[in-house]
């Protein structure tokens, strides 16, 4: 599972909401959260300021130096 996948489905339940309600609320699939859940799929970062602004959360980015 990616972290992604674990930060979705953490938020997700800490609002009480199945995976096909959070599907409702930002208009797809509850087959598609699933996938991102699993890690199976990689969410757009549109997609995720969707799945942000259901859980009434923010999306941040960060980059991190690999090496020396």
């Amino acid at each position: 599972m990616t972290d992604t996948a674990a930060v979705v489905r953490d938020w997700r339940r800490r609002r009480g909401l199945s995976q096909a309600q959070l599907a409702e609320l930002i208009g797809t699939g509850q087959a598609a959260i699933s996938r991102i859940e699993n890690g199976r799929d990689v969410p757009t970062l549109p997609l995720l300021a969707r799945i942000a602004e259901a859980l009434e959360c923010r999306v941040t980015v960060s980059f991190e130096s690999v090496g020396g």
